[in-house]
């Protein structure tokens, strides 16, 4: 039997996989608003029936409610879980031939910040939903932190996957190997920090992606006063330095970054344009109100001419920690 290899996400799916916002204890006055922000999300990724099936998860009567009122398009499917994060939580889908594999990873909250009832389980009931056999690994991994070309090469960052906060006794060398035997990734780029304040420590699907073989995107500073401006340079430097599987020099797109963007406590937050969800027939890219983000949606459309790029709002979604990509898991078709 062929190796299982996780697809790149500009691949063919047959459904996406996400969660609609449920716990009004942990979005308080964001919960409506997010709501908003994730069904245009979703209608924009279902493009009227053109798009591809939609798999939401909800947690509680009301949720329930309230997402099947505001998709009907979609199949809502009742669950127990403590967030919508399901880039992080939900098993990541590999294939081999006309076969489908749901890699099931331990979850931790993130490092231990935000341990919270049911994520811990939103894997295995994704997979058994579904009805793709399960492989459980015995190790942390969330799906936001590696980046896949689909043949083989991934981004990563030392930041998140060597942080003692998930696998402490797990050398470079041993997380290589386990990353090479549950989604067939031979060869690894190892950059270095991620956006500063991400509780992700350092997610890679915030700073750089992969947009077709041998072809990387990733964020120019907005000027001076960008606080992320020395490890967007660093990951730009690292990046050109970089080769893939086949031993061949990346090719490096930049877009431009948000900048500084704070909440309302004048925080700086992690907003990305990285962000993005490559949909079958949409990319669908976040937006923070930024004076750069028409030229990042610009930027990003130049990458994916078969499809049509929109912005959409995500200002009350990314109170919660993340953004657009980081409530999606694509599942392949086979």
């Amino acid at each position: 039997m062929s190796k299982f290899l996780q697809p790149a996400e500009w691949e063919p799916h047959s459904a996406v996989w996400s969660a609609w916002p449920s716990a009004a204890d942990l979005w308080l006055e964001d919960l409506e608003p997010a709501r908003g922000e994730v069904a245009a999300l979703f209608k924009a990724i279902a493009d009227n029936g053109k798009g591809e099936a939609l798999k939401i998860l909800a947690c509680g009567d009301d949720a329930i409610a309230s997402a099947r009122a505001a998709l009907p398009m979609a199949e809502i499917i009742p669950a127990v879980f403590g967030d919508i994060w399901l880039r992080d939580t939900a098993p990541i889908f590999t294939r081999a031939g006309g076969k489908l594999s749901a890699a099931c990873f331990q979850f931790n909250g993130w490092g231990g910040k935000y341990v919270l009832e049911g994520d811990d389980g939103v894997a295995a009931f994704v997979a058994g939903r579904a009805k793709i056999p399960a492989t459980r690994n015995d190790w942390v991994l969330e799906g936001g932190s590696i980046d896949v070309d689909g043949a083989g090469t991934a981004l990563t960052t030392r930041q998140c996957l060597l942080n003692a906060n998930r696998n402490p006794a797990l050398t470079q060398a041993d997380i290589e190997k386990r990353l090479a035997d549950s989604l067939g990734i031979e060869k690894l780029i190892w950059l270095g920090d991620g956006l500063a304040n991400d509780h992700t420590d350092g997610h890679i699907d915030n700073i750089a992606r992969f947009i077709a073989p041998g072809v990387v995107m990733c964020m120019e500073p907005a000027g001076a006063g960008d606080p992320n401006r020395d490890a967007l340079r660093a990951i730009i430097a690292d990046l050109k330095a970089a080769t893939d599987i086949h031993g061949k020099k990346l090719e490096v797109v930049t877009v431009p970054s948000p900048g500084r963007i704070e909440n309302e406590d004048g925080e700086v937050i992690p907003a990305s344009s990285m962000n993005f969800y490559i949909g079958n027939t949409a990319v669908v890219v976040p937006l923070y109100g930024a004076a750069t983000d028409d030229a990042a949606v610009t930027a990003i459309a130049k990458a994916f001419p078969g499809r049509r790029t929109l912005g959409l709002p995500a200002g009350h979604v990314i109170t919660g920690g993340g953004s657009f990509h980081c409530i999606t898991q694509q599942e392949p078709k086979v």
